[in-house]
């Protein structure tokens, strides 16, 4: 198809589609000024201490619709819209309208990983994207009418042990083997897809875009600095799928490469390590405190 996007991995079966590098002839934003991913170098980020924890709305129910799975020539979950978030320096709430993820090569996730955004240029398996909306809209369309439309939540994924909770979901992937097959999903609560809450009170926040066409530039970035585990065979199930339809190309690399920051600055939660430290420094010195008063 002329004019239809594509990543590099479908570049041998579509000649005629644009790859990454030509994403702008198809709209003009992709080759934009704040556009996502990005590789977060740590010893350039600003610490900010207005980024406290967010706050996760509903994240903890299960939901009663059930989750529309589907093969889009990606995969995406598209969620009915009661998770919501907030604070942690987003300035209003926003609530979960999809996620979906992005890989490399699954079998071999050391080899050839595919998350979108890296650290340090290190990039993970994989990484999961929560987009969210502006509470205030109605959908997709309307929420990028607004310079601050969008909200995703990135959670890298890494190969370590098998994570129980993404059996339900890896279970439908066979049924969405081809573009266009879509599949019903018991909900489940969006928290159980993510690291425990302790750990999400670190991470990094920048302003981008849409790692896709239309590549919207209007889109608040907190990627996460603890992964989501999942085994390498959990992760190579994503490889069954296709970017097309029977004898189409496995769908694999199917990420962005990382974009230029352009001088923008990346911020950093930091320090929620440090309170618990501190407490424990204090407790031998108030024990001897009481040990020398007896």
């Amino acid at each position: 198809l002329v004019g239809h996007w594509c990543y590099r991995s479908q570049k041998c079966e579509q000649p005629q589609c644009e790859d990454p590098f030509q994403w702008h002839q198809i709209n003009a934003d992709c080759k934009g000024i704040r556009q996502s991913p990005v590789n977060i170098v740590t010893r350039n980020v600003l610490y900010d201490k207005s980024l406290k924890p967010l706050i996760f709305e509903g994240y903890d129910v299960k939901g009663s619709a059930k989750w529309i799975l589907e093969n889009n020539g990606h995969t995406k979950v598209a969620l009915d819209t009661t998770p919501k978030v907030g604070g942690g320096g987003l300035g209003r709430k926003y609530k979960a309208v999809e996620f979906h993820l992005h890989w490399g090569v699954p079998g071999e996730p050391q080899e050839n990983p595919g998350s979108e955004h890296s650290i340090d240029g290190e990039k993970y398996p994989m990484e999961l994207h929560i987009v969210h909306i502006r509470e205030d809209v109605s959908d997709m369309t309307e929420a990028k009418k607004t310079p601050d439309g969008l909200a995703v939540l990135a959670f890298f994924v890494k190969a370590d042990k098998e994570n129980k909770n993404y059996a339900t979901l890896l279970s439908e992937l066979e049924n969405i083997k081809y573009k266009g097959q879509s599949a019903l999903v018991d909900p489940l609560p969006l928290n159980s897809l993510l690291p425990p809450e302790e750990d999400l009170g670190r991470y990094y926040r920048y302003e981008g875009s849409l790692t896709s066409p239309d590549c919207y530039e209007g889109v608040i970035w907190t990627v996460f600095e603890k992964p989501v585990e999942l085994s390498v065979s959990q992760l190579s199930q994503f490889a069954a799928l296709h970017f097309e339809g029977s004898n189409s190309t496995l769908m694999t690399e199917n990420f962005r490469p990382v974009q230029p920051l352009n001088g923008r600055k990346v911020l950093w939660s930091g320090t929620s390590i440090i309170l618990p430290l501190a407490k424990l420094l204090l407790l031998p010195l108030a024990l001897a405190c009481t040990l020398s008063s007896l």
